[in-house]
């Protein structure tokens, strides 16, 4: 028996595994990195071994330091959770060599699974379908064409090609990805389905010789060939696909003596053809959409398959029929992360000042579904004051709807994601929202283009005018009554009175859409007497300060009174409608939610600092990172889009490409040299 095991990995992951062995009297052991010393994962395991540094390659992918901290803390045990070195053969050699339990597959079986190249030969010889494939980029004459990574998952190494001229580069690409991703460049390439699904099956097998399909999952809403949204049961498998998909799973565990918990990934083609991708030796990131319908703890699995018992519901000898497993209802997860979707996904970092979601019944457990009603898991690596950083993924949490429908699920989810305050990184957390609520999502008419297919998708929640500009006074209303509220003299007065009749309150925020100023006189009762917002010249705020003049009430402003207006909330009586927002100011921003969606405005000095300016035909660090490889020198002449250097940071690689044509004449960084946003990547004029 497990009496104390470590989680070889960090965040949302380490607290799902923990909540379950508290569950089940196992004590925990966490592993931290430097950055990672004031996680929630941390303060919560009962003991807690440092890894010193700041990088992956520094602490959680250094087998040695992992397998010396498990001694060093006393655990037996060791589950690796999901990235870093959950797929890593050697790492589970090196485990079961300490004379302690692996909670995973055999290594023998991640070695094989490791390498798709290889799973792929093998597993077409046990009669699950392939896709052809290539791993000699001079013999592809078809396209388009996916290139792939043969180690690791996660989308990394991918590279969708549509002609022989852009191969070569998507190739070697590909290769710098996955081998700083896994350690391995080795890629191949196989044809490009359009307009398929991902669907996955997650099948469990104990060492008495049972292999368990629990369900597939529909994994279509991808970006960078990422999952973000997962759900099961699918929409596009039918009571007679769904056994086909099963054996074909099965027959891939029982091919290389699987144990434990894993998933097998396929292409649904729009012809009803399915043709396998790849095997997860590991925990995957959507099991808690498998555990909402089944009910199953898939970690505790993993623990009693780990000490050689038999999976828990299996009875009897050799595989049993699939029927044993019932599933109930429908269950959606999406994946919350740190980045700008409409910025090429581009990973945010900063201070996580609130994170907050409404209605959440269970974290890191199956919801409760015996009562029929549908119910929010939330399974989160962050929490209020968390500092998201460029070392590590930019997932902050997965939100989990079941509901007995699927309508009810998708409405459910995308309620409480609206309305959940998520204040200090910018997230993905809109582009989900609209996902979700899109007539051809509702309907299940979805595959892994679908984000391609709808630009519309990447607009902020908050899109009307009207209601940015409502939001924009409630910020105004609620900064000046904390400023009230914090007057040394003359506290009795109300907020926003003057004196002189026809002074008015002005403020100036930069917000969605560049600077505004936002303006509103109160009369001599206190009421809203005449407001507006209107756009700013950037040119206005120099040195010399803003002195914004008295407009007239727009004529497409909509009457406004003001109900109630404090320095954390604001209501007010919108055309007749009574609207609510919540407003949290952290020094100079506000973040404002509203019942449409949330607004981050930063309100602007009066007279602000100079700031340097920089040369013309600069290129600047969009975020920080490492500076991984310089394709120009100086005195290079490039045309428009040519690829100039590249970044690293949040294990993805980020390209620099030149705006327009011109001669490079600065390239002030070196290879290798970590930066700061902002910093003078290159200046090409």
């Amino acid at each position: 028996m497990i009496r104390r095991l470590l989680v070889a990995n960090r965040g949302e992951i380490a607290r799902r595994i923990f909540a379950t062995c508290r569950s089940v009297g196992v004590e925990t052991v966490a592993v931290y990195s430097d950055a990672d010393a004031d996680a929630p994962y941390v303060a919560e395991a009962d003991f807690a071994v440092r890894l010193p540094g700041q990088t992956p390659a520094e602490t959680y992918l250094r087998a040695d330091l992992l397998v010396a901290a498990a001694g060093r803390s006393g655990a037996d045990a060791i589950h690796p959770g999901y990235g870093f070195l959950a797929e890593n053969a050697n790492f589970a050699t090196a485990v079961t060599d300490a004379g302690l339990t692996w909670v995973g597959p055999p290594a023998k079986a991640i070695a094989v699974m490791g390498s798709k190249i290889e799973a792929k030969a093998l597993l077409a010889d046990a009669g699950v379908p392939m896709l052809p494939t290539e791993t000699d980029p001079d013999r592809v004459t078809e396209f388009p064409v996916l290139v792939k990574a043969s180690a690791g998952g996660g989308g990394r190494g991918m590279r969708v090609v549509r002609d022989a001229a852009t191969l070569t580069e998507a190739v070697a690409s590909a290769r710098r990805e996955a081998a700083n991703a896994f350690g391995d460049g080795t890629v191949f390439i196989e044809r490009y389905v359009e307009q398929a699904r991902h669907i996955e099956v997650q099948i469990f097998a104990d060492s008495h010789g049972h292999i368990v399909p629990l369900g597939e999952r529909e994994c279509s809403i991808q970006r960078r060939h990422q999952k973000i949204i997962e759900e099961t049961p699918s929409t596009a498998v039918s009571d007679q696909l769904r056994p086909r998909l099963f054996e074909a799973a099965t027959a891939a565990a029982r091919a290389v003596g699987y144990l434990g918990a894993g998933t097998v990934e396929f292409l649904l083609a729009p012809t009803g053809e399915f043709f396998f991708l790849e095997m997860n030796t590991r925990l995957q990131v959507e099991h808690p959409v498998t555990e909402a319908v089944t009910g199953f703890d898939l970690v505790r699995w993993q623990l009693v398959v780990a000490e050689g018992g038999l999976l828990p519901s299996a009875t009897g000898s050799g595989a049993y029929s699939s029927s044993l497993i019932l599933t109930t209802g429908h269950a959606i997860e999406v994946r919350l992360c740190a980045e700008d979707p409409a910025n090429v996904w581009m990973p945010a970092t900063g201070t996580l000042h609130r994170f907050a979601v409404p209605g959440v019944v269970t974290e890191f457990e199956p919801v409760p579904t015996a009562a029929g009603r549908a119910a929010l898991r939330l399974d989160s690596g962050v929490r209020d004051g968390s500092t998201v950083g460029v070392h590590y993924d930019s997932m902050l949490a997965k939100l989990v709807a079941w509901a007995p429908t699927r309508g009810e699920a998708t409405r459910l989810l995308a309620n409480a994601l609206s309305r959940a305050e998520l204040h200090g990184v910018r997230t993905n957390r809109d582009l989900l929202v609209r996902v979700l609520r899109h007539p051809e999502f509702r309907a299940g008419a979805i595959d892994t283009g679908f984000l391609d297919r709808h630009p519309e998708l990447f607009a902020p929640l908050l899109s009307s005018v009207e209601a940015v500009r409502v939001s924009c006074l409630a910020a105004a209303l609620a900064g000046a009554a904390a400023r009230r509220r914090s007057a040394p003299v003359l506290t009795s007065l109300p907020s926003g009175w003057r004196n002189v009749p026809a002074g008015a309150q002005t403020s100036v925020f930069d917000g969605p859409s560049g600077p505004v100023e936002v303006g509103y006189r109160l009369d001599r009762t206190g009421a809203l007497a005449t407001w507006w917002v209107r756009p700013v010249d950037p040119d206005e705020l120099d040195l010399a300060g803003l002195h914004p003049t008295v407009a007239p009430l727009p004529d497409d402003s909509p009457a406004v009174t003001i109900l109630t207006a404090e320095p954390d909330r604001v209501v007010l009586d919108v055309a007749g409608v009574r609207v609510a927002f919540a407003v949290h100011r952290v020094d100079s921003v506000s973040y404002v939610d509203g019942p449409d969606g949330s607004v981050t405005l930063t309100e602007l000095p009066r007279f602000p600092e100079p700031t340097p300016e920089l040369a013309e035909g600069s290129l600047v660090a969009p975020l920080p990172g490492a500076v991984s490889r310089i394709l120009v020198v100086t005195g290079q002449h490039v045309a428009a889009g040519d690829l100039l250097l590249t970044l690293e940071a949040m294990k993805l690689e980020h390209p620099v490409h030149a705006p327009t044509a011109g001669t490079v004449t600065e390239l002030p960084v070196p290879p290798g040299a970590q930066v700061e946003a902002g910093t003078v990547l290159a200046v090409v004029v």
